[in-house]
């Protein structure tokens, strides 16, 4: 019989550095047994959780998770993006949760899918704010960086170089011209919504033939964390309070990409009824861990400081 303990609930939350003194997740840490640290990020903590052979093909995953045909192709994602251009060039500023419907995403899509077209790739708009670029066979994958590793600086600082660089350079100079001239985007200005400037290309590969991982299930609407899951083989759940106070070991649920004042008042009173009946693994974005058990409410002695 196999008598090691089950895993905690695990729950992923944004940087530590967010939180001040004053949240109430504080008063957890006050008790808690800090742990190693884990992975730092968002791709970093997907990967920490999932295994996935040859690196995280999220062009296809998401693909596959929201159309069901990504098998037998290579695929990016290419997600809408807002690109302000200053003196040493253009930085990506926002990409994905544009506040985009299907109707406007078609939009802004179809002058840009010849211009993909001409280069042997055809752009699909996946849903509002997941779009993705169908590679032709046999074309390699170009290394391009994740989101979070590009935004708020240079792009062109994060795009490959050399020959294959040089294409998928002139690639998204012509995107961005025919988008900043899309009328669309005077609309949203007006309505005090970023452009939608550019398209920002990351993520390729082929879907994966296993991903593994421990986790029972997950708890969250992210779209990528459900595409491994779903590949893996384990149960995604939409993010709700009341998903979340029926949680239990072995699980992880994702509030990493809530705002700090939301989790106080949205998800903190489900948070601290788990934290009386079962072990929770606080998992923050920026690498540090906890383990609170049941019984550290009683540390009355400990420090006030975390």
């Amino acid at each position: 019989m196999d008598a090691s303990p089950a895993a905690p609930l695990d729950i992923w939350l944004p940087d530590l550095a967010r939180f001040d003194d004053a949240h109430p997740v504080r008063t957890l840490l006050h008790k808690a047994d800090s742990l190693a640290p884990g992975a730092k990020g968002y791709l970093a903590g997907l990967a920490a959780y999932f295994s996935v052979p040859g690196g995280l093909p999220a062009g296809a995953l998401t693909r596959e998770l929201i159309a069901g045909d990504a098998e037998g192709a290579s695929w990016l994602c290419a997600d809408p993006a807002w690109v302000q251009p200053d003196l040493n060039g253009a930085r990506l500023l926002a990409c994905g949760q544009m506040q985009l419907d299907m109707d406007e995403a078609q939009a802004f899509a179809k002058p840009l899918k010849p211009v993909f077209g001409d280069a042997g790739m055809i752009l699909e708009v996946s849903s509002p704010d997941h779009w993705h670029v169908r590679l032709p066979a046999g074309a390699p994958t170009p290394a391009l960086a994740a989101p979070e590793q590009a935004l708020g600086e240079d792009l062109y600082e994060h795009l490959p170089e050399g020959a294959d660089g040089r294409r998928w350079r002139v690639l998204l100079n012509e995107v961005q011209v025919v988008l900043h001239q899309h009328p669309r985007n005077a609309e949203r200005r007006a309505l005090g919504l970023p452009p939608i400037n550019s398209l920002w290309l990351w993520g390729g590969g082929t879907l994966p033939n296993r991903v593994r991982t421990t986790l029972k299930g997950v708890i969250g609407n992210d779209v990528l964390l459900g595409a491994l899951a779903k590949r893996a083989g384990v149960a995604v759940i939409e993010r709700t309070p009341q998903a979340v106070a029926s949680s239990s070991t072995g699980w992880l649920v994702d509030l990493q990409d809530l705002p700090v004042d939301e989790i106080a008042t949205q998800w903190w009173p489900v948070i601290q009824a788990l934290a009386l009946k079962q072990p929770l693994q606080l998992s923050f974005a920026s690498g540090e861990r906890w383990l609170h058990r049941p019984g550290h409410r009683w540390r009355f002695w400990r420090g006030s400081q975390r």
